[in-house]
């Protein structure tokens, strides 16, 4: 279903040199490497590492991509990636998750990311095109924005449906524009949290 017998071994490596258990609330310390989401507050949490590696792997990172995240939560995606690409740029509605996340990334050396608060549904036109983008929150639909800042031949990842069944799907973009989408595997993510005006 996944499309592939096993994972870049870039990939894997990548979930070898990020300690998860820098970006899990110390209360789950002994959970930090288990398997499984976990919960880091204010209704959020992080993914199970199978997922981070997965959504990781299939986005196909090279090293010079410029890499756009939605949905910054703990960090630990966003440090993941870090290890694959040339730039990552994230986006946190959670004010307070921001903050944290961002003071980790700096304490642990990540600095190859650049963070901000703010809606993740109108991206970052600023940085603008991505080679890829990954959402770690499931929306009804894929946010037109987002798919006008992928490049042509770039990959997203996003978890869509509602709070009762979600699939994760890779969208890709043609040279031409044009998109495809595959359902990956049925996923449940916390909801895309955004306000348009």
């Amino acid at each position: 279903m996944i499309g592939r017998n096993a994972l870049d071994p870039k990939v894997m490596a990548a979930m070898k040199q990020v300690p998860r258990n820098e970006f899990v609330p110390s209360s789950y310390g002994d959970a930090a490497f288990d398997n499984g989401p976990l919960p880091i507050g204010h209704g959020q949490t992080i993914s199970q590492p199978y997922i981070v590696a997965l959504m990781t792997d299939l986005l196909e990172l090279e090293a010079d991509d410029i890499v756009l995240e939605i949905g910054t939560g703990s960090g630990y995606q966003t440090a993941i990636l870090s290890q694959l690409c040339k730039q990552v740029y994230t986006i946190e509605y959670v004010p307070a998750l921001a903050d944290i996340a961002k003071a980790r990334l700096e304490r642990l050396g990540y600095d190859i990311i650049t963070s901000i608060t703010g809606n993740g549904y109108d991206g970052w036109p600023e940085h603008a095109p991505f080679d890829a983008i990954l959402v770690t929150a499931a929306a009804r639909e894929v946010p037109p924005p987002l798919v006008d800042q992928l490049r042509p031949g770039g990959r997203m990842m996003i978890p869509l449906g509602g709070t009762f069944g979600q699939d994760l799907v890779l969208v890709s973009k043609d040279e031409d524009g044009s998109l495809h989408r595959r359902n990956v595997l049925p996923v449940a993510f916390v909801p895309f949290v955004h306000h348009r005006s």
